[in-house]
């Protein structure tokens, strides 16, 4: 897990690292969508339940997700010197 720590230090990563965290957000965003438009199908109080946990959980994750990336500094791409 992420903590403080880690915002308050001057943390770099790489850009391709930082896609790939984006696209992992944009895929959890997009999996809470979808299970949360399946409660409305699900007819046990438990499976909703566990359900709208997921959903929070999903959200949640993206959420960290974001905050270390706004907190992440990305390393400027190396220009590739052809010899």
């Amino acid at each position: 897990m992420i903590t403080n720590a880690a915002a308050n230090s001057s943390l770099e990563i790489s850009p391709r690292f930082r896609t790939t965290v984006e696209e992992r957000i944009a895929r959890l965003e997009r999996d809470a969508d979808y299970d949360e438009l399946q409660i409305s199908s699900l007819d046990n109080v438990d499976h909703i339940r566990r359900q709208m946990r997921l959903v929070a959980t999903q959200r949640s994750e993206a959420l960290r997700m974001r905050l270390f990336l706004y907190h992440a500094k990305t390393r400027e791409q190396r220009q590739q010197v052809d010899y």
